[in-house]
């Protein structure tokens, strides 16, 4: 199944959004034209500076990703999320500095799939649902998933949500543009690579304003490696031996 020259595999394994009861008027669709010029990597990742988010600012990279996306809004425990804040003890709970200062320590943190070199969701997937692709994303074949949730035990970073309801409830305003879960199913953050097809960066980043930073890893010359030489930055977790590619400056 194709979506404007996309296949659909590993977006959804339901209905396409424009089928979806509830959907809103949207943008017109993509067509092979705007797919001529992907943006390629041989490992994507990212630089995020602390520093510069406050909540306005988190919240309008949330809500980028999330809208577009169709992400459920569910409150409680089974509550779907791509994008979400922690503390800092929440968010990196190997890092125990015995005087943090106060501003580290109450800031809030933006937190996603970590699109791991070496990714325990991958390892443990008894059907390959999970997968990674050529381009280092730890993608998901939603017609695949059996909803076991091994992956999610694997994943160090609670970086997945499942579908214990039909989403499509719970989405306000449908995008006509990406389609939408189903009940039973696993889902989590994709580095947008429906928009890295199209040869744009993921839509939090664009929302950032420059506090977030998108680039090939593997690549001396990428955004992301200029900035980690110059700024010290940490990973999530580094001792669960996933190489995860997201990095935060404090």
């Amino acid at each position: 199944m194709k979506l404007a020259g996309v296949t659909a595999v590993g977006l959804s394994a339901g209905t396409l959004g424009f089928l979806g009861e509830g959907a809103q008027a949207a943008d017109a669709l993509p067509t092979a034209k705007d797919f001529a010029k992907p943006v390629k990597a041989k490992q994507w990742a990212m630089v995020i500076d602390t520093a510069k988010f406050d909540d306005g600012l988190m919240k309008k990279c949330i809500d980028a990703c999330h809208n577009f996306h169709n992400v459920p809004k569910i409150e409680g425990k089974q509550e779907v999320k791509w994008l979400w804040t922690e503390e800092f003890h929440g968010a990196f709970p190997t890092e125990r500095p015995p005087y943090l200062a106060d501003d580290l320590h109450h800031r809030k943190y933006l937190l996603l799939c970590n699109h791991c070199a070496s990714p325990a969701c991958v390892r443990v997937c008894p059907t390959k649902a999970t997968f990674k692709n050529e381009e280092g994303l730890v993608m998901m074949d939603y017609h695949r998933c059996i909803g076991c949730r091994y992956c999610m035990a694997g994943c160090p970073y609670g970086a997945r949500s499942f579908n214990f309801r039909d989403p499509e409830k719970f989405i306000a305003n449908m995008n006509l543009q990406y389609p939408h879960r189903t009940r039973g199913v696993v889902e989590k953050c994709t580095f947008c690579v429906e928009k890295l097809a199209q040869g744009k960066m993921p839509l939090c980043v664009e929302a950032s304003g420059g506090a977030m930073v998108f680039g090939d890893l593997e690549d001396p010359n990428s955004p992301v490696r200029k900035v980690l030489k110059e700024k010290y930055a940490i990973r999530r977790n580094p001792t669960a031996g996933t190489e995860p590619s997201v990095f935060y400056i404090l």
